[in-house]
């Protein structure tokens, strides 16, 4: 019996040590915020990434693989399939009334920082998306915020903690239809975005 040759493997290591690693979840908030753009350029991609234009060179090209973005005259499009992974919906509000929901969060988020029978304290808020561009009208403003308990809860299931999270957050995002609250990842202040803390 012949032993099977690592060759490929390393081979395949090699193949993949070329590419950088932009979390897809970024780069999905970059293209849901392309929504109602008629192009965009390998430097906007870059920017809002974070990442060097010679990785935007290089991660383009894959998700043009995958049918989410086209070329058209030496800048891309996002596609409409694009635009349905990434959760891209038209803009419809105003930066104005992003701004004044930001502001009123900003005020719940030190209200409950302040308050010692909150279950939570909110250690880390970002707010992301296309109303950090200039333009007339936008999405709603995606927002990370990551919770603390303030006490350990004791015996409490992973299932049930998360269900409280989720509540804690609809709450904390009151009645507006604004913004989208979840829970916050590192990936978030990775890209551009504005802290809310």
């Amino acid at each position: 019996m012949r032993k099977k040759s690592k060759q490929p493997a390393r081979n395949a290591s090699a193949r993949t040590e070329g590419l950088p690693s932009a979390p897809i979840e970024a780069v999905f908030s970059f293209l849901k915020g392309t929504k109602g753009t008629s192009s965009w350029t390998k430097e906007d991609f870059a920017n809002t990434l974070k990442i060097s234009a010679a990785d935007a060179a290089k991660i383009l090209p894959v998700i043009e693989m995958q049918g989410y973005i086209h070329p058209y005259h030496g800048e891309w499009v996002t596609t409409t399939a694009g635009e349905d992974v990434s959760g891209g919906r038209p803009p419809r509000f105003s930066p104005e009334t992003i701004e004044e929901e930001l502001s009123a969060l900003r005020e719940r988020i030190k209200a409950v920082n302040q308050d010692p029978k909150s279950r939570y304290k909110v250690t880390e808020a970002v707010a992301f998306g296309d109303f950090l561009q200039q333009k007339p009208r936008v999405q709603a403003a995606d927002v990370g915020i990551r919770l603390e308990p303030r006490k350990a809860q004791r015996n409490e299931l992973p299932k049930k903690e998360r269900a409280a999270e989720r509540a804690f957050l609809k709450q904390l995002r009151g009645k507006t239809m604004t913004l989208n609250v979840r829970p916050y990842e590192d990936w978030m202040s990775a890209r551009t975005h504005r802290r809310l803390l």
